[in-house]
């Protein structure tokens, strides 16, 4: 079994749209398990979160980071995956994860993104990532993992420690600490589709800035409003 994890606060507008398209996966339901993990949203993220889910709850972990590695620890599947509530899944998206982790000296496979809003600008600003996430994972010097669109062997994320709680890189992280459980492998066909809402609300320059700030200085700051997604 797979088991998808998806933290969540205040995302009534869109978590509907993510759950319906991993609900529309071309594997039997059975196959997987959908756990919601909610950072004390007030509006009805949690209520149109249970039509769907398999397991919907409170976290007690602080921040983004945390809210996974409840899921994680509430999961029944040997593999974790992971992904935002304003994301949509393609149909193939836990057969392509299943297929990835035949391997079984792999330990995390990740993919790249694509944005939901048109425009170009949206376009050249994940090409530019998709591009970067490929130079680093090519060039095995860097491994650019996004939370949105990530699976692990679940044993192998518990040995190396998890996700850490902070701010924000907590996804690009943990790829440092888990390679030195096996291969990491990135899979190009296996895409998300990404929003840029929060980019489009600060600006694409000023969202990217804060955030390699937030990551150059290890995770912790509370100056920038990009990462105020109040999980706890």
């Amino acid at each position: 079994m797979i088991s998808v994890i998806i933290p969540t606060f205040n995302e009534e507008e869109n978590i509907a749209q993510c759950l319906v398209s991993l609900s529309h996966q071309t594997v039997p339901r059975s196959e997987y398990e959908i756990i919601v993990v909610d950072g004390g949203s007030k509006d009805k993220t949690c209520e149109i979160a249970g039509k769907y889910a398999d397991k919907v709850f409170t976290q007690t972990s602080k921040k983004v980071g945390g809210a996974r590695n409840d899921g994680i620890m509430a999961s029944k599947g040997d593999i974790t995956a992971t992904t935002d509530a304003d994301c949509i899944l393609p149909p193939d998206w836990i057969k392509r994860i299943t297929h990835d982790f035949l391997d079984p000296t792999v330990v995390q496979v990740y993919g790249p993104v694509y944005p939901i809003e048109e425009g170009l600008g949206n376009k050249f600003s994940l090409l530019l990532a998709n591009t970067f996430s490929r130079i680093g994972y090519y060039s095995r010097t860097f491994y650019y993992t996004l939370g949105c669109n990530t699976a692990f062997r679940k044993q192998a994320i518990i040995n190396a420690g998890m996700y850490r709680c902070i701010d924000a890189g907590d996804d690009l992280e943990i790829a440092m600490r888990i390679k030195d459980q096996g291969k990491i492998r990135f899979d190009g066909r296996l895409k998300v589709g990404f929003s840029m809402r929060r980019y489009q609300q600060y600006g694409t320059f000023n969202s990217l800035y804060e955030w390699l700030y937030i990551v150059a200085h290890g995770g912790e700051t509370s100056k920038y409003a990009y990462t105020q997604k109040k999980y706890k």
